[in-house]
């Protein structure tokens, strides 16, 4: 049954609203607004929505777009074979083929890695088993870019302690540290998302705490007072042609220059949409990308930093004329629908309430600023609140004071152990 849906004076899309969608994620973090973004997106296209959640009382699970959550408790570090047959038992109980939407790279590993199986009660991107496990891996995006000639910060793989000492001899500081691969950033993590880390003596002090294999990646910094932050959002089908594309520039983010996206624009970019677009087709990948680069204005180069292999976070900041989302898209391709093209709303700003605000005070101290986002914005879009589905704004403010007081602290502790800026990213 196709389900036209209009809004601001532009044709309306052609949804299947026969085919529901279920969002996907594996381990512990409920406070997520990009799958709040997910349900309310094709929610109010009238997609009967589910999610896999931690408990019943997560926003996503509040949102009146939502038709049921599946109480799931995972950590993201169970067998893979427990994970799919989690999720075929799900689809049985929906009933029906359902669009699966990833939330984390754990989820988006699993879903290709398993595809032949869930295929039949599933409908999920075709893509080459191994490429998305590759990209989440932050040494295998590094050998990615280098073999297809992209840009990236200049990076080292330590295998020992030993390893670790000889980087730091020659290494200039700062320098960032992170989870080499996806998994074991649940199971053993090594550093609590990004690292900045500020100089030989806190690195070494981190190192220690690695273990004989660490694993991590030691990647350049690149200065913020040289460097701007931009961010790709795109669906790509079969062919790794885009289907939908967009082009941002990240103003905050939290915990301050390395975290979670907390405000940003959409700005048009011609040039990094050719080099993202340039890229997937290269690598041959089909489904949602999220891409973090950040523009050196030393070398006047876009260095990819983070490849994401699902639907980012922020994704609702970007939508076309037709109101087509990535998520949308995906929904739309996978059954069977056309994408309708159209341009981006160039202007528009995202913003995440509960973390810009802190964001906004560290930024001002910091006096630095982002040249490309323009003076005021043509229209808001924020992660949490929203007129229609106010339920999981409430719900995030009601579960979000002790995690964020324990975040702070986690934050002083280190800082005040080795001079370092992490990050939660």
């Amino acid at each position: 049954m196709r389900g036209p849906v209009a809004g601001n004076g532009r044709p309306p899309l052609e949804v299947d609203r026969e085919v529901p969608g279920l969002l996907v994620k594996f381990g512990d973090y409920p406070l997520h607004h990009g799958g709040v973004g997910a349900v309310r997106s094709l929610g109010r296209l009238g997609v009967p929505m589910y999610a896999i959640t931690e408990d019943p009382y997560t926003p996503a699970a509040a949102s009146r777009y939502l038709r049921r959550a599946f109480v799931w408790p995972t950590s993201g570090t169970e067998e893979p074979a427990r994970l799919v047959d989690g999720l075929l038992r799900i689809g049985r109980r929906i009933g029906r083929p359902a669009v699966l939407v990833p939330t984390d790279e754990e989820a988006a590993v699993v879903l290709a890695e398993h595809q032949e199986a869930l295929a039949g009660p599933f409908l999920l991107p075709r893509v080459e088993a191994s490429l998305p496990r590759r990209l989440a891996s932050k040494q295998g995006l590094h050998e990615l870019c280098l073999e297809h000639g992209i840009p990236t910060p200049a990076t080292a793989f330590p295998l020992s302690y030993a390893d670790v000492v000889a980087f730091a001899e020659t290494a200039r500081f700062p320098v960032v540290a992170k989870n080499r691969e996806a998994f074991l950033r649940r199971a053993r993590p090594a550093v609590c998302g990004t690292t900045r880390i500020a100089t030989r003596q806190g690195l070494l002090g981190l190192a220690r705490d690695w273990g004989e294999r660490p694993g991590v990646i030691l990647q350049e910094y690149l200065p913020r007072e040289h460097a701007e932050d931009w961010i790709v959002h795109a669906y790509f089908d079969r062919d790794a042609t885009p289907l939908a594309m967009f082009t941002g520039v990240k103003v905050r983010s939290w915990p301050p220059h390395a975290g979670m996206t907390a405000h940003a624009y959409v700005v048009d970019n011609p040039e990094l949409a050719d080099l993202a677009a340039r890229f997937i087709k290269q690598i041959g990948f089909t489904g949602i990308i999220d891409l973090d680069l950040r523009y050196d204005r030393r070398d006047g180069r876009y260095k990819l930093l983070d490849f994401n292999p699902r639907m980012g976070a922020q994704f609702r900041l970007f939508e076309n004329e037709s109101g087509v989302d990535v998520v949308r898209a995906m929904h739309l391709d996978l059954t069977g629908r056309p994408v309708p093209e159209g341009e981006q709303r160039a202007g528009h700003r995202y913003v995440v309430e509960n973390i810009d605000l802190p964001a906004l005070l560290a930024y001002r101290r910091s006096g630095r600023t982002t040249p490309h986002a323009p003076p005021r914005a043509s229209g808001t879009e924020l992660a949490w609140f929203a007129g229609d589905d106010p339920l999981p704004f409430l719900t995030m403010l009601a579960r979000c004071v002790r995690p964020g007081a324990r975040h702070v602290y986690q934050l002083w502790r280190a800082n005040r152990r080795t001079g370092n800026t992490r990050s939660g990213g």
